[in-house]
């Protein structure tokens, strides 16, 4: 059984727009603490809730105690940072090329317009 089994009981047991409501807040705060019923609930302390939201919550957190699955770590979000790779000889080799032949465009493209500008300059002075 996991966290969102019980919830989805919860739901059927208690299908009133309050108790749906606060589920709903549940599991808005459980995606954003990783699935750890204790900040999600302690999150929501601070926030408005519907009236009879306090027996609905006291249920989960109960029934989530007995199932051991009131306190969930996942450790660290591996999508927050991804890891490090690092540079192997090859790609460095085909970024460098990549540098050279944009900074090598770059001058050609200044090298034609600076040309091209002395042809207009000299054209109009004689």
């Amino acid at each position: 059984m996991t966290l969102y089994d019980i919830i989805a009981d919860l739901r059927r047991e208690h299908p009133t727009p309050a108790a749906t409501q606060t589920l709903d807040m549940v599991v808005a705060e459980l995606g954003k603490s990783r699935d750890n019923l204790k900040s999600a609930v302690a999150a929501l302390d601070s926030q408005p809730l519907p009236p009879g939201a306090k027996p609905v919550l006291d249920e989960l957190a109960e029934r989530a105690r007995a199932a051991g699955l009131d306190d969930l770590d996942y450790g660290p979000d591996p999508y927050d940072k991804p890891p490090v790779e690092a540079l192997d000889e090859g790609t460095a080799g085909i970024g460098a090329l990549l540098a050279f032949s944009s900074l090598a465009g770059l001058a050609l493209a200044i090298a034609a317009f600076v040309i091209g500008l002395n042809a207009i300059l000299s054209a109009n002075n004689g």
